[in-house]
């Protein structure tokens, strides 16, 4: 089998593992970050280093890392483990161990004889690990101190706030560049912000300058390439598309939109309680806006369908299309309304087989299916999918991170026609904040990426601190 010649980024990306144990690779998606953790460690392990170990989505085992494994050192052997298989998965003599996220805990509890045949750790989408007190991430950074190796693969490292960031690198270097203290770090890079009368109710914001500060103390081991850059295909086109509330939907919406206002008034009383009930209220606010309301027992009583058509009107207007969908209701009415049309599709999502997955995959690149209908979740990640050059957002997420990888499946390399992607988006609704926020984030996220290894204007006195704590 011949091997795929890297992309000139790619032999930049090589060098630097080269020279950094540890590495941080922030480029964007599509860019051939497996590509080049796969052909570093097939380097090493010619030269006799210990096995790797791939922590990813329990959907990319297979379809992503095992395929390409295959693909561009198929010398080595893969061994995947899943819940089912794990123990048998391990006790097979391979040189590279591919399983879950999750499988951290697992992991946490071998003794350390168990990682003698490791020196090779491979994190995919670390900022599943973000969270430094869940008992996922508390896993993954008692396992990393095993290996010599260790890398984390992520185009969205910050997707919320500069404080995702730590929990990551902390895995990776045990606290040497930001510190071995959360709340140490927190307290440098961040200011409270009172949000309510609650005295426990604290937003933290970036403070000034901290962007470019814990970025240039992360220099040595950041590898950052933008797609733009590396891969020359036709640009994607972002634009929301306005749907309009049905009288019904209005009436439903404002006697809902009613009730959170009362309950934010009352909340000036009753503290963190009224937080939850707020949160409860905006959710059923996007229900309503989505076009139904759930009944708390699993079911939905539908309000609205027309959202439906216009989406279906968008497909049909397109070849090939990827289309998003974030409730159960919205999966029922998409398919209802494709049946109805004739509209050839399929669908990916939770009760999906990774063998189906694999075949739906296959078949939308043949031409096979108009349109892909698919949760975020399930379908975000590792998929190639230019067939098609339109992305369908049924209504618009909060996950910035889900986002940028989901309307990433079609845009990517191998893409040679102009795509878009497409947000639908109830007017004067709490979708329209939803889909501004999202965008908030996304400028500043990028803004994060755009300075890595730059020290301008990066507040001296912050920097000095950062260095003191680590």
């Amino acid at each position: 089998m011949t091997i795929t010649k890297p992309f000139k980024h790619q032999t930049v990306s090589l060098a630097h593992a080269d020279k950094h144990p540890v590495v941080y690779d922030c480029s964007d998606p599509g860019t051939g970050k497996t590509y080049v953790r796969i052909m570093q460690f097939a380097k090493r392990r010619k030269k006799k280093q210990g096995c790797a170990l791939v922590l990813a989505q329990r959907s990319l085992l297979r379809s992503v890392w095992f395929n390409d494994f295959k693909k561009f050192a198929p010398n080595l052997t893969v061994s995947v483990a899943d819940a089912e298989n794990r123990d048998k998965a391990f006790a097979v003599d391979a040189d590279v161990y591919v399983t879950n996220i999750d499988a951290v805990k697992w992991l946490a509890q071998q003794k350390p004889a168990f990682f003698k045949r490791f020196t090779e750790l491979i994190i995919d989408e670390s900022p599943a690990y973000k969270h430094h007190t869940s008992k996922r991430s508390k896993a993954a950074a008692k396992i990393a101190k095993y290996f010599k190796y260790r890398s984390a693969l992520t185009g969205t490292p910050n997707s919320n706030t500069i404080l995702d960031v730590w929990h990551q690198i902390y895995i990776l270097d045990e606290g040497k560049r930001l510190g071995h203290s959360f709340y140490a770090f927190r307290d440098i890079v961040c200011s409270p912000k009172k949000v309510a009368r609650d005295p426990n109710a604290i937003q933290w914001t970036d403070r000034d300058g901290a962007e470019e500060v814990v970025f240039a103390l992360l220099s040595d081991i950041v590898v950052r390439h933008k797609f733009e850059d590396c891969v020359d295909i036709p640009a994607n086109h972002q634009y929301p598309v306005e749907y309009e509330l049905s009288p019904k939907q209005l009436k439903a919406y404002l006697e809902l939109e009613t009730t959170q206002i009362l309950t934010t008034l009352a909340g000036k009383l009753t503290g963190k309680l009224i937080a939850v009930n707020a949160a409860a209220v905006a959710t059923k606010l996007l229900q309503v806006a989505s076009g139904a309301v759930y009944d708390g027992h699993g079911g939905y009583h539908l309000v609205d369908t027309a959202r439906y058509e216009m989406i279906l009107d968008l497909i049909e207007e397109r070849k090939h299309s990827l289309c998003f969908f974030l409730w159960k209701h919205q999966r029922d009415l998409l398919i209802a309304e494709a049946e109805k049309r004739g509209v050839k599709y399929c669908v990916i999502d939770g009760n999906t087989t990774d063998k189906l997955r694999d075949e739906y995959v296959q078949g939308y690149q043949a031409g096979v299916y108009q349109t892909m209908f698919a949760h975020p979740k399930s379908a975000a990640h590792g998929l190639t999918l230019t067939r098609g050059t339109a992305t369908i957002w049924s209504s618009p997420t909060y996950d910035l991170e889900i986002f940028k990888q989901g309307s990433k499946r079609q845009h990517r390399l191998g893409q040679t026609k102009k795509t878009e992607t497409i947000v639908v988006v109830a007017k004067d609704t709490l979708e329209q904040k939803v889909y501004d926020r999202m965008l908030a984030k996304d400028a500043r996220m990028t803004n994060l990426l755009d300075l890595f290894g730059s020290l301008t204007n990066a507040p001296v006195s912050m920097k000095k601190r950062l260095l003191e704590v680590a």
